[in-house]
């Protein structure tokens, strides 16, 4: 049976960009620290990553990977990657939410959707049996755990404070319910992974 799940990475003071993010430093002023673990060690935006993930990172990454059949992201995380060079990186079918889907070109690469439930619903078809990631920002996960829809929510902290940016719950005021799953830890970051009871 398909399951949703959230995951997202946030610094230690619950961060997922740093200050000032926007297309040329999707992860704000100082934000690259978040994914290191993705990267493979430091990065920056004038320096490009030279290597990827290894040990517990790539563990984590090819396991979510083997799992995932499509993934839902919000227009800001699109906008902030500078839309992945126009190439989608996952292998897998993404959906787009934005309040301007018929601003976007269909290239084939990814679904632009205007509506929140009717991107999860798109992507649970294309998806069959495998799960749905929801991959962020902050604002479709919030959405997802409003909706009632996530199974699961995994949260991986970087180690570092990043003192501003967009904060990962930000204006959520519902109560949740979270069963720890497991955690695991890299030189990078630490994975916890959390069932959402309902």
């Amino acid at each position: 049976m398909t399951k949703i799940i959230a995951a997202i990475t946030t610094s230690v003071d619950g961060y997922i960009t740093g200050p000032d993010d926007g297309p040329d430093k999707g992860l704000g002023e100082g934000g690259e620290r978040l994914h290191y673990w993705v990267m493979g060690g430091p990065w920056s935006y004038e320096n490009e990553p030279q290597g990827g993930p290894e040990g517990v990172d790539a563990e984590y990454l090819n396991e979510m990977t083997a799992r995932g059949g499509a993934i839902v992201v919000g227009r800001n995380m699109y906008e902030a990657s500078g839309h992945w060079g126009d190439k989608n990186p996952f292998g897998m079918p993404v959906f787009v939410v934005t309040h301007r889907p018929e601003e976007e070109p269909e290239t084939g690469e990814f679904t632009f959707v205007g509506d929140f439930e009717e991107a999860i619903d798109r992507a649970k078809e294309a998806a069959g049996d495998k799960d749905v990631s929801i991959g962020g920002g902050a604002d479709v996960i919030r959405q997802g755990l409003d909706a009632g829809i996530v199974d699961e929510l995994h949260i991986i902290v970087a180690p570092v404070i990043l003192g501003g940016g967009k904060h990962l719950f930000e204006d959520f005021s519902r109560s949740l319910d979270l069963e720890n799953r497991g955690v695991r830890q890299s030189r990078w970051a630490t994975f916890i992974e959390f069932g959402v009871k309902r």
